[in-house]
């Protein structure tokens, strides 16, 4: 069985976007994204503190395997959510200071 991956992209939106930076990404931009049967989660998380030189947000996408993840870097559904993105954020981009993928070892539950 293939080892499930990750895609961490870290972001940072000029403040007076941030209102309207996160209701795009929950309304738009993930719901976009999420028409691809290879993405099978994402969650947000925003720091829980003043995050000096470091992103305000982070989202994790969740692959089954590195093949889904490499299908889905060519996938339309990839496509049409970064034109739609580069569209809406023409005129003040918000940063992506980062983005990479890990692929699973393993899990610890208690």
């Amino acid at each position: 069985m293939a080892n499930p991956v990750i895609n961490i992209v870290g972001t940072r939106c000029h403040p007076d976007d941030d209102a309207n930076f996160n209701k795009w990404y929950d309304e738009v931009h993930i719901p976009m994204l999420m028409k691809s049967k290879l993405l099978k989660k994402a969650t947000r998380y925003k720091s829980a503190f003043e995050p000096k030189g470091y992103p305000t947000y982070v989202t994790i996408y969740e692959f089954d395997s590195k093949k889904d993840f490499e299908a889905y870097e060519k996938s339309p559904e990839l496509a049409a959510g970064r034109q739609e993105m580069s569209e809406t954020w023409k005129a003040r981009p918000f940063e992506m200071l980062w983005r990479v993928q890990y692929e699973m070892i393993r899990t610890f539950k208690k």
